[in-house]
């Protein structure tokens, strides 16, 4: 079977796969009024869904290393996360408090170091070691900064949220940082 194949395979089980994980918030939308997305949370939601699943695909399609595509995996999901969490419910105060705009910081420095990377492993181990410098950053400007108050969020959850994504970041490191260590002890043999 080609490389291209097996891509538009690939493809095609991630558009099914989106589909049935959006089934889940329209489904809950009929039966409750806690549930209330729009067209444009569908549209935006897909397309974080898609472009993760893309960039992953992507990325390992010519690694035969498990570990790294493990690794790629897990920091690919860390960042969707972040992004998911801020922008449904806000990390600070809610998601309308601009502070969480820089958020997008901390994703754009993780682009930025990938690609200066090339998504090599130990490039990799770096940049997701600032990406978690970043988070603390973040955390740490809401907090001196005291915009965490409007709207209302406690010190205790500011610091436990962004203390969540900085030990995902830290995690993606050491995944990162053992498949290094994978790939030196897989050479030399």
């Amino acid at each position: 079977m080609s490389k291209n194949h097996t891509f538009y395979q690939f493809i095609a089980l991630l558009g099914v796969v989106i589909g049935l994980l959006l089934m889940i918030p329209l489904t809950a939308m009929q039966f409750t009024d806690k549930v209330v997305w729009t067209l444009s949370d569908f549209v935006i939601a897909s397309t974080l869904l898609f472009a993760t699943g893309l960039t992953y695909k992507l990325i390992t399609r010519n690694s035969d290393k498990t570990a790294y595509s493990v690794a790629i995996g897990f920091a690919l999901f860390t960042g969707l996360f972040l992004i998911w969490v801020n922008g449904a419910v806000g990390i600070i105060g809610s998601e309308d408090n601009p502070i969480n705009l820089l958020y997008f910081g901390v994703i754009f420095v993780g682009i930025i170091g990938a690609f200066i990377a090339r998504f090599k492993p130990e490039g990799m181990t770096q940049t997701m070691l600032v990406m978690a410098l970043a988070q603390v950053l973040v955390a740490a400007v809401a907090l001196i900064g005291g915009f965490y108050q409007s709207p209302p969020s406690t010190v205790f959850h500011i610091i436990g949220v962004n203390g969540f994504f900085i030990i995902l970041f830290v995690a993606s490191a050491l995944l990162f940082r053992y498949s290094t260590h994978k790939n030196s002890a897989i050479s030399e043999e």
